[in-house]
């Protein structure tokens, strides 16, 4: 019996790698990466291995076993905090250019 999976890695920023895989039934993510094209010569500057696994966004061991129509993502480190990076970008732009009632219409009341 076989299992479909989808494996989705973003190997470099802006750029999105995805592959729908058969698999023998009890496959692990390690099995899934190995099966797909992402660990042959296309992607060989790409250390697969230091990427974090999930299985529909919940992290996982290399060696979890997969079930029919599981999707695996395998992630890259942040390279910037979240949080840091609307800091610094709210205060380029400033107060009254960001928020849900930046754009308003001409004449319209503050808020709307």
């Amino acid at each position: 019996m076989s299992i479909q999976i989808t494996l989705a890695c973003s190997p470099a920023p802006r750029v999105v790698y995805e592959e729908v895989l058969l698999l023998k039934d009890g496959a692990s993510a390690r099995d899934a990466v190995l099966a797909s094209r992402l660990a042959a010569a296309e992607f060989a500057q790409l250390d697969w291995q230091a990427l974090q696994p999930g299985v529909w966004g919940k992290a996982v061991d290399w060696e979890q076993r997969l079930k029919d129509g599981d999707r695996i993502e395998l992630c890259r480190d942040l390279t910037v905090d979240p949080k840091v990076a609307r800091r610094e970008r709210f205060a380029r732009q400033g107060a009254r250019g960001t928020g849900l009632f930046a754009k308003r219409r001409a004449g319209a009341k503050a808020g709307y």
